[in-house]
C-alpha cells in the first residue's frame, strides 16, 4: 500500500484501523479541519468502482482542499501552468467540448493556485488546468482559491486530485512520476502524489524511462491502454533495432493522421511484424538436409546448428571459421 501523505495534522484513528502503519505528520496544506483516513484523501488509494465514483472522489478532494477558503476571480493571463506537466495535449474536439460546457454552465468548482515563487505577482495552478485553459480561451475570469504551497505540497495536490479522475491515462501518470523523480522529489512524495505503492511506482517510472520520449509524444495519452499493454510495447522496443524502427514508424505522415489509441496499436503491430520477419530460416543442403538455421536482426546474422539433424556439423564449421575468414578477407569484400 502506498504511504499516504495527508494535507492535515495527524488525527486519532479508530481501533480497527490498526492495520495501517503509523505515519509521520506532514501538515502539507495546513487545513484547519481534520481529514480522517476514511475521508476522501485516505480512501483515494482504495479500488474505485466506476467513472461516476472516480469523479465524485476527485470532487471530494477538491472540496477538502478549498473548503473554508476565499474564492477570488483571477485574470487567467496571470496564472501559469504547473512546473511539472501531468497531461498530454488534448484534441481540439475535447478542448472545444469542455470549453462549451464552461460557457453554458459556468465554472462550478474553483481551481487551486499558489502565488508563484519569486514575487512576480503571478500565480501557478495546482489543479484545474483544463478549467484554466477554458477560461483563457473564453476570455473570462477564472474562479480560484489562492494558497501558499511549497513545491511538494503543489505536486501532491496536483497528483491526488488527478488520481480520482479517469482522464489521466497510464502513460500520463508514468511520465508525471518520472518528471517528479527527475526534479529530485523523494519516492515518498511521488507515491503520495499518485497514491501508489513502491512497486507500482517503480513500474511507472521504468516504463516512462525505457520508452523513448519521442515515441511517447508521438503516440499521445492512449487512454485505452494500461500498464500491461505499455509493458508489452516496452518489451518490443527492447528488442534489437526496434527502437530505430519505432522512430521511423512514428515519423510517417500516415501514423500522425491516426487518433492516439490507433497510433499505439499501429506501432505495436509494426514492431511485431519486424520481429516476425527476423525469425530463423532453414538452410537446406543439396541432399535435402536442413543442416542449419539462419536469422538476421538488424546488422546481426546468426547461424544455428542442430546436432539431431546434422551431428557435429556445427563443430565442423566452427573449426573452419579461421579458414573461411581468411578466404573472406582475401576476396577483398566491399566495405
Amino acid at each position: 500500500m502506498a504511504r499516504k501523505i495527508n494535507f492535515d495534522a495527524p488525527v486519532t484513528e479508530p481501533a480497527e484501523a490498526h492495520e495501517i502503519a503509523p505515519q509521520r505528520a506532514r501538515p502539507l496544506l495546513g487545513l484547519e479541519r481534520a481529514i480522517k483516513q476514511s475521508g476522501a484523501l485516505g480512501a483515494i488509494s482504495h479500488s474505485l468502482g466506476g467513472i461516476s465514483e472516480k469523479v465524485k472522489r476527485a470532487e471530494e478532494i477538491e472540496q477538502k482542499l478549498i473548503e473554508g477558503q476565499v474564492i477570488v476571480d483571477l485574470d487567467p493571463a496571470l496564472v501559469d501552468n504547473s512546473f511539472v506537466p501531468d497531461r498530454m495535449e488534448a484534441t481540439e474536439e475535447q478542448n472545444a467540448a469542455f470549453r462549451e460546457l464552461i460557457r453554458q454552465h459556468g465554472q462550478n468548482v474553483p481551481i487551486l493556485v499558489r502565488p508563484k515563487p519569486g514575487g512576480t505577482e503571478r500565480y501557478e495552478v495546482a489543479f484545474g488546468h483544463r478549467r484554466l485553459r477554458a477560461a483563457r480561451e473564453l476570455g473570462i475570469k477564472v474562479r480560484a482559491v489562492v494558497r501558499s504551497l511549497t513545491d511538494e505540497q503543489l505536486v501532491i495536490a496536483q497528483g491526488q486530485e488527478n488520481s480520482g479522475r479517469t482522464d489521466l491515462t497510464f502513460i500520463e501518470r508514468a511520465r508525471f512520476a518520472a518528471r517528479l523523480e527527475d526534479r529530485k522529489f523523494s519516492r515518498e512524495i511521488i507515491m503520495a502524489s499518485l497514491n501508489v505503492d513502491k512497486a507500482a511506482l517503480s513500474r511507472l517510472i521504468a516504463i516512462a524511462t525505457r520508452v523513448p520520449v519521442a515515441v511517447i509524444d508521438a503516440i499521445g495519452p492512449a487512454p485505452s491502454f494500461g500498464r500491461v499493454r505499455w509493458q508489452e510495447l516496452t518489451d518490443l522496443l527492447d528488442q534489437e533495432a526496434n527502437r530505430a524502427r519505432a522512430l521511423e514508424i512514428v515519423k510517417a505522415p500516415t501514423f500522425n493522421a491516426l487518433d492516439t489509441d490507433k497510433r499505439f496499436e499501429a506501432l505495436a503491430v509494426g514492431l511485431r511484424k519486424k520481429t516476425l520477419r527476423a525469425r530463423a530460416e532453414n538452410w537446406a543442403a543439396k541432399d535435402g538436409t536442413h543442416a542449419a538455421k539462419v536469422s538476421r536482426v538488424g546488422k546481426r546474422l546468426t547461424l544455428t546448428f542442430d546436432d539431431r539433424v546434422a551431428p557435429k556439423f556445427g563443430d565442423f564449421v566452427r573449426e573452419k571459421l579461421q579458414t573461411l575468414y581468411d578466404e573472406f578477407k582475401a576476396g577483398d569484400p566491399p566495405a
